[in-house]
């Protein structure tokens, strides 16, 4: 039986946009390295919607597990980044019950192993940021800052200037400035391209019942009602910036553009930093001695990767640590000059470059392809 791996798409989270695709770097490299790791099916990204429901995510991913079983059967493998990991822990859930025509229990008996990339199991503050009507407003226009940022390699440096200080100091005069700002943006876009973006964009605006879902309390909740499935092999890999300061601004460089950006990961870092006590579990003794290698001690609550706390990403083995932001670990760095390029998501000073993304997805096909 072959053995394939389904990428998830999490927050912000996109199957293609034209030319441009979320899990590209992953995918080309998982494609490559994987039949020789024992991963000799196809390497597939599920679409999703961005920021629908938990239950509407693990349903769509459902429908494109059962598709993939229906034209290649084997064993797969799920590689969830962010909220795309819940998909997937949801998905397997014993007993699950889902909104879908497709068999739930055979997509679920399929799979062999679950593997969480980023994700926010414990919650993520970042989220009660984004629950009121201007926190809604800012979510869409950075979902398009990020699209932006990555298909082109960096915003408009009044854009960028302008939408950090409206996260640090948002105002009841905001709303009209976003809306400026996300138009300004738009217009960057043409063709069968802006209309992805929009289509994308408008799915952000018409369903956003994932925000609550991935708060602390939201997550306190999921955890309680979805438990691992007996035999599979659960997995993790977590991120975490370095918090803001000399070090991140030099190590995001002195391209004016690279700054810009170092202010937005400067206003989201701080954002995400406030989990309340009492939310993140106990380090295990195996955990503990990974982040510590890496790290150099176990982090605090409010080390996080820009958007997701690091010791709320921790679920199972844990597989890699790296120092590296949200997107990042997708291989989302500033190396303009590989082929196919990479550009920064966020200039964050991490330093994650080529190496550190091979080491890591190396053993994340190792774990899955040994199940």
């Amino acid at each position: 039986m072959r053995h394939h791996i389904l990428l998830v798409p999490g927050f912000f989270g996109f199957a293609n946009l034209g030319d441009f695709t979320y899990f590209g770097h992953v995918r080309n490299y998982l494609a490559e390295k994987g039949p020789s790791l024992g991963i000799d099916g196809e390497v597939r990204v599920a679409r999703t919607e961005p920021t629908a429901s938990l239950t509407r995510r693990a349903a769509l991913l459902c429908e494109a597990l059962s598709d993939l079983l229906d034209e290649s059967p084997g064993k797969v493998s799920l590689v969830g980044h962010s909220s795309g990991g819940l998909d997937a822990r949801l998905l397997v859930t014993p007993g699950a019950e889902l909104p879908t025509p497709a068999d739930v229990e055979r997509c679920a008996r399929a799979v062999r192993s679950v593997v969480t990339v980023s994700a926010p199991h414990r919650g993520t503050p970042l989220a009660g940021y984004f629950g009121g009507m201007l926190g809604q407003q800012f979510l869409r226009l950075l979902s398009l800052v990020s699209i932006h940022t990555l298909r082109t390699g960096r915003i408009p440096i009044t854009v960028g200037l302008k939408l950090a200080r409206l996260l640090r100091n948002p105002s009841s005069r905001a709303s009209g400035a976003v809306d400026q700002l996300f138009l300004e943006l738009l217009g960057d876009f043409e063709g069968q391209r802006r209309q992805a973006v929009e289509q994308f964009l408008e799915g952000v605006r018409n369903d956003q019942g994932l925000i609550a879902q991935i708060s602390p309390a939201g997550m306190e909740v999921f955890n309680a009602s979805t438990q691992d499935r007996p035999g599979l092999k659960y997995g993790s890999v977590v991120t975490r910036a370095r918090a803001p300061g000399l070090r991140s601004l030099w190590g995001a460089g002195l391209d004016p553009s690279h700054q810009v950006t170092h202010a937005l990961f400067v206003a989201l870092y701080r954002l995400s930093s406030g989990t309340p006590r009492g939310t993140l579990p106990p380090i295990r003794r195996e955990h503990a001695a990974v982040l510590r290698r890496v790290y150099g001690r176990i982090p605090d609550a409010a080390a996080n990767d820009g958007i997701v706390p690091t010791l709320s990403q921790i679920h199972g083995e844990l597989i890699a640590a790296a120092w590296a932001d949200h997107h990042d670990i997708l291989g989302h760095y500033d190396q303009p000059t590989h082929v196919p390029p990479h550009f920064d998501w966020m200039s964050s000073g991490t330093g994650f470059d080529q190496r550190g993304f091979e080491q890591t997805w190396r053993r994340v096909a190792i774990f899955a392809g040994t199940t």
